[in-house]
C-alpha cells in the first residue's frame, strides 16, 4: 500500500487520504438516508406492495448488489474525484461519459434540493410546538448554509458529523424497531411471510420506489482523492452501504407492517409510523427522539449529496466541461470551495423558488425526488454496460461478469418502466401529472447539456482527446507499481499515448 499512498500524494489539489473507512462509508449511508424511509416513507411502499413491502427491499437489495460489483469493477483499479463520470469514460469514452457526468451532478443537487426540503418541513413541525413559525425560505436557508460551510470548510468535518448524524439515527431506530416486535411478542406474521394476496406485479410496482430508497449508495467514489487506501475502503464502501441499508430495511418493513396490523390504522396513511407504534409500545418519548433523528438524517443527507456533486463538478471542470473556476482548490481547506459554494447555492434557490410559487415543501420533496430518480437511473444503467466493456479491453471479461451486467441493466428496466410507465398497462401505468412531463424535461437537459459536448468535440476534437488522457493517467498512476514521482518527465506523454493507441 505504499505505492498506493504515495500516489494519492499527487491528487488534484484535495485533502489526500484523510478519510477512514468508516468516514468514507458514512458518505454512501448519508446520500441513501436509510432513516427517512421507516420513519417517513414506508407506508408509500406498503400501499403498493402490501404484505410483499419486504420482499420487494430484499429484491432490490440483490439488484444494487450486482450494480455495486460492476462499479466496484473500476472502484477496485482507479480512484478520483470523479466518480462513475471518470469510470464510464474509460469505460464508454468520453461522450457516456459525459452523459454520465451530467446526470450525476443532476441527481445529487435534486436530491439535495429534495431532501433540503424535508429538512425545512420537519423543522417547521419542530418548531411550531415551540410556537415559533419561520418562513420555508429561512428554514431552507439555514439548512442550506450550515450544510455548504462544513463542506466547504473540511472534508473531515462533513464525513464526521455524516457519520455521527447517521450512526446515532440508525441506532436509534433499530432500538425502537426491537422494542416494537418485543412489544409484539417476536411474532412470526404468517401474511407477510405467504405473501398473502401479493402478485408480481405489486412488488414489481413497490420495488420502483424501493430503487430510489437506495440512491446515492455510489457517493463514496466521489472520494478518490481523499479515501484512506481508496482501492480497498471505496469498494467496501460502496457494497457495504447497500447490504447495511438493504438489510435495515428489510427487516424494519417487516416488523412495521406487522406492528399496525390489529390496529386499525393503515400504515399507508400514517406520515410518521415509528411515532405511531412507538406511543402503541408505551414509548413515545422514543418516537420524539426518532422525529428529531430523522431530521437529522435529512440535513445529513443534505451535506452528503453536497460533496459527491461538487467534486465530479470539480473533476469536469479540469477537463473543460465547466467554468476552470470550478476546478480550483482552497489553497488551506484543501476542498473544492467554489463547486461547493455553486453546488449549496442551486440546492438553496430551487427550492426557495418553489416556495416563493407557493408550492409547499412536501410536494417540492416530491417534485424534485422524482426528478432526481433518472440521473441516478441513468448512470447506473450505463456503468452496468460499462463494466464489462472495460473488463474485455483489459483481458479480464469472465463470462460471469456478463451475466451481472445483464442482470443489473434487467433490473434498472424495472424503476425505469415504473418512472415513464406504458401506456395501457396494468402493471406499469403512466404517471400523473406533472410527474408524467419529467422524464421529458430530464432529456431536454441530457439534449442541452451533452449537445454542447459533441458541438465542441467536433469544432475541437482535443477536448474528448485530453478528457480521456486526463483519465487514463490517473488509471495509469494506480495500474503501474512504479509511482509517478519516478516516471521522467520525457516518457510520460509517449506513455499515454501509447496506451491510448492500444485502447483505441
Amino acid at each position: 500500500m505504499t505505492s498506493e499512498i504515495g500516489l494519492q500524494q499527487s491528487s488534484h489539489g484535495l485533502k489526500p487520504a484523510c478519510l477512514s473507512f468508516g468516514e468514507v462509508l458514512a458518505q454512501s449511508f448519508a446520500v441513501i438516508a436509510p432513516t427517512t424511509i421507516p420513519a417517513s416513507n414506508i407506508g408509500l411502499i406498503v400501499a403498493l406492495s402490501g404484505n410483499g413491502t419486504w420482499l420487494s427491499f430484499l429484491i432490490g437489495l440483490v439488484g444494487l448488489v450486482l450494480v455495486s460489483l460492476n462499479i466496484n469493477q473500476f472502484a477496485s483499479r482507479s480512484a478520483s474525484p470523479g466518480s462513475l463520470y471518470s469510470y464510464i469514460v474509460k469505460g464508454l469514452g468520453p461522450t457516456a461519459g459525459v452523459v454520465c457526468g451530467w446526470s450525476l451532478v443532476l441527481a445529487y443537487l435534486f436530491t439535495g434540493m429534495a431532501v433540503l426540503c424535508g429538512f425545512a418541513n420537519f423543522s417547521a413541525t419542530l418548531i411550531g410546538h415551540l410556537g415559533i413559525h419561520p418562513s420555508s425560505i429561512t428554514l431552507l436557508a439555514i439548512g442550506a448554509g450550515i450544510a455548504w460551510y462544513a463542506a466547504y470548510s473540511d472534508i473531515q468535518l462533513s464525513a464526521i458529523a455524516m457519520l455521527w448524524l447517521e450512526g446515532l439515527s440508525i441506532a436509534l431506530i433499530s432500538l425502537l424497531g426491537i422494542i416494537i416486535w418485543a412489544h409484539k411478542g417476536f411474532a412470526l406474521d404468517m401474511s407477510q411471510l405467504t405473501l398473502q394476496g401479493v402478485t408480481p406485479g405489486t412488488v414489481s410496482m413497490g420495488l420502483v420506489l424501493v430503487m430510489f430508497s437506495f440512491s446515492g449508495f455510489e457517493s463514496a467514489t466521489s472520494l478518490g482523492d481523499e479515501a484512506k487506501k481508496p482501492l480497498r475502503t471505496i469498494p467496501k464502501a460502496v457494497m457495504g452501504s447497500v447490504v447495511l441499508a438493504g438489510l435495515f430495511f428489510t427487516v424494519l418493513a417487516y416488523i412495521e407492517v406487522l406492528a399496525f396490523s390489529g390496529t386499525g390504522v393503515a400504515i399507508a396513511n400514517t406520515e410518521q409510523p415509528l411515532g405511531f407504534l412507538s406511543q402503541q409500545a408505551g414509548v413515545g418519548f422514543l418516537g420524539e427522539l426518532v422525529t428529531i433523528s430523522a431530521l437529522f438524517s435529512f440535513f445529513a443527507c443534505v451535506l452528503g449529496s453536497i460533496n459527491p456533486a461538487a467534486r465530479v463538478a470539480f473533476l469536469m471542470a479540469r477537463h473543460g466541461l465547466f467554468h476552470s473556476s470550478i476546478g480550483e482548490t482552497h489553497s488551506s481547506n484543501r476542498t473544492p470551495h467554489i463547486a461547493v459554494t455553486v453546488c449549496s447555492l442551486l440546492m438553496f434557490l430551487v427550492p426557495a423558488g418553489m416556495s416563493l410559487f407557493h408550492i409547499k415543501l412536501f410536494e417540492s420533496m416530491g417534485y424534485l425526488g422524482a426528478i432526481c430518480s433518472y440521473g441516478f437511473l441513468t448512470v447506473y444503467t450505463l456503468i452496468s454496460i460499462a463494466a464489462p466493456m472495460y473488463l474485455y479491453r483489459i483481458r479480464k471479461l469472465k463470462a460471469r461478469h456478463v451475466v451481472i451486467s445483464v442482470l443489473s441493466v434487467a433490473f434498472m428496466s424495472i424503476p425505469v418502466l415504473g418512472s415513464i410507465g406504458i401506456p395501457g398497462s396494468n402493471l406499469f401505468p403512466a404517471p400523473e401529472a406533472p410527474y408524467d412531463a419529467f422524464p421529458y424535461l430530464f432529456l431536454m437537459y441530457l439534449l442541452v447539456t451533452c449537445g454542447w459536448f459533441v458541438l465542441q468535440r467536433i469544432r475541437y476534437p482535443e477536448v474528448a482527446r485530453s478528457m480521456v488522457r486526463r483519465i487514463d493517467e490517473i488509471h495509469d498512476r494506480f495500474a503501474s507499481p512504479i509511482l509517478p514521482s519516478v516516471i521522467p518527465e520525457q516518457i510520460r506523454p509517449r506513455l499515454s499515448s501509447h496506451r491510448q493507441h492500444e485502447e483505441e
